[in-house]
């Protein structure tokens, strides 16, 4: 968006209007629709195909895709299966984690419970949950913590939930997170955006689940669509979340229970429903003629609130987080949302939306991310809008996914100890109970016959640890965050574990 320097064009048009050198310019003319109904019929011609081809690249087991156009379905349909280990087709009604394609479901409810655009503003209240600065604390908003603005370091709290703490826990224990600089930073934040929806239902005198039906699934007739883990797996028609083996075939090995950051990642839902909600974003708040959300409260989620993304090649835009929505606005002027879902233990998700053409996709997957559901989206669109794919999106999005998701293994090899390694100690030295103030109770114990086991977390999870160097000892990580093997360093009454130590919230102290 080019504006000129310093003033911009409205402060450049008063400047001439008072010199009295020239008129005041005109304003650019606004966006126009441009996809006709035959190119998006011929996207949908193609749309099929390409899901197929897809699967057959990825060997993602099941998909299910709707399209919008016009508050009109014109597309839905399931493919594959539910379980690689099982019969079962997807159909329409198959129920599917949606992962945080959850946040502009989730600022939707929060839209319709607000009564005013001014609202969002308003300052997020919850008890335990607070901020490592008191003057963030008492200033942090909704708007802040849904367009990950807060200061909160990037996905703080994840790794108290792989580690099973609950979400009272993990809130209390954002206070002691670093901040970056309030509202001028970005750091997508799962447990930040939880909060604020937590702290609205509490405005509401409600919970978030109650809140999410009685403000959106029911109005909308969304009948599949819940925010909690239970009514997902105990759905008889379900897709289970599958992982790629290391033979390149699919299975079902993890199950995600996403209760802790329901708002933000928590939703399962089906094409049928998505649809239903993609027709009420594209008619700003209505659906079959009837008021669900206010325009007003609703039109707040699509403004840009943060620059999430600076311009960077092919396409060179800047992309903007709104409220639950990535922000973005082509070259001819069109506003763009979109965002996707992803969980490691097996699901990926995409809603993208062109709301000037009243035009939307939703594409929901049972494999771990591997860029399949942002390619069935882009490869649409970009068909409708070209006439013909511009780009080989597959392995663009894949590449984009092994880049970006997770921190990425240690870059010590603890599976391989040094030539030379230094042995260790006796086991007692190293056995005992340590204490993080985040983290919570560690303990190591002797196995019998020789070896130590680390416990953590509040069930707790045991990790046998393997012997890499001296002090140093490795075990396998587990969960949404996991990254094979991390060190475990004990030093002067103290263990560090690497992989949870980014923060410098990482080391324990022996009791």
């Amino acid at each position: 968006m080019r504006t000129l320097h310093s003033l911009g064009v409205a402060g450049a048009a008063v400047v001439l209007a008072a010199t009295g050198t020239a008129a005041a310019p005109s304003p650019p003319p606004a966006p126009k629709p441009q996809i006709t109904d035959a190119e998006v019929d011929a996207a949908l011609g193609r749309l099929p195909g390409f899901v197929t081809d897809a699967m057959r690249s990825t060997g993602v087991p099941g998909a299910a895709v709707a399209v919008v156009h016009d508050d009109k379905v014109v597309y839905l349909k399931g493919f594959g299966v539910r379980r690689t280990d099982a019969p079962g087709a997807i159909g329409p009604d198959t129920v599917f984690q949606v992962a945080s394609v959850s946040k502009p479901i989730s600022s939707t409810v929060v839209a319709g419970a607000l009564k005013d655009p001014a609202d969002w503003n308003g300052r997020t209240e919850l008890p335990g949950f607070a901020l490592k600065d008191p003057w963030v604390t008492g200033h942090v908003t909704t708007a802040d913590l849904f367009s990950h603005r807060s200061g909160l370091p990037d996905h703080a709290g994840d790794l108290l939930e792989d580690l099973g703490y609950d979400q009272a826990y993990i809130l209390d224990h954002l206070r002691l997170e670093p901040l970056t600089p309030f509202r001028a930073s970005y750091n997508y934040t799962n447990f930040g955006l939880t909060a604020a929806a937590e702290a609205v239902a509490r405005q509401q005198g409600t919970t978030w689940e109650k809140l999410s039906q009685d403000t959106l699934f029911k109005p909308a007739g969304m009948t599949h669509t819940s925010t909690e883990f239970s009514s997902f797996i105990n759905a008889p028609d379900h897709a289970a979340t599958h992982v790629k083996n290391p033979d390149g075939t699919w299975s079902p090995r993890f199950v995600r229970d996403p209760d802790a950051q329901a708002p933000a990642g928590g939703v399962s839902s089906t094409v049928t429903d998505m649809a239903r909600w993609l027709r009420l974003q594209l008619a700003d708040g209505t659906l079959d003629g009837k008021r669900i959300i206010p325009a007003g409260t609703l039109a707040a989620t699509r403004l840009p609130h943060i620059v999430s993304q600076a311009p960077t090649p092919p396409l060179d835009h800047t992309g903007f987080y709104g409220l639950g929505w990535n922000v973005s606005y082509d070259d001819a002027g069109r506003l763009r949302l979109s965002h996707s879902g992803g969980f490691e233990l097996g699901a990926n998700t995409n809603v993208t939306l062109l709301p000037l053409e009243k035009l939307g996709i939703v594409v929901l997957t049972n494999g771990a991310p591997v860029g399949m559901a942002d390619a069935i989206a882009m490869d649409f669109f970009d068909t409708a809008e070209h006439g013909a794919p511009t780009t080989d999106w597959l392995p663009l999005f894949a590449e984009l996914y092994a880049q970006q998701l997770g921190p990425g293994p240690s870059a010590t090899d603890y599976a391989h100890p040094p030539a030379g390694a230094k042995p260790a100690r006796a086991d007692s030295a190293y056995t005992g109970t340590y204490v993080s103030p985040y983290y919570g109770k560690l303990t190591v114990t002797a196995k019998e016959g020789g070896g130590l086991t680390l416990s953590l977390g509040p069930k707790p999870m045991r990790f046998p640890l393997t012997h890499y160097d001296g002090d140093t000892f490795s075990y396998v990580t587990s969960g949404e965050n996991a990254v094979g093997r991390t060190g475990v360093s004990f030093k002067d009454g103290t263990v560090r574990i690497e992989y949870l130590d980014a923060n410098h919230l990482g080391t324990f102290t022996k009791q």
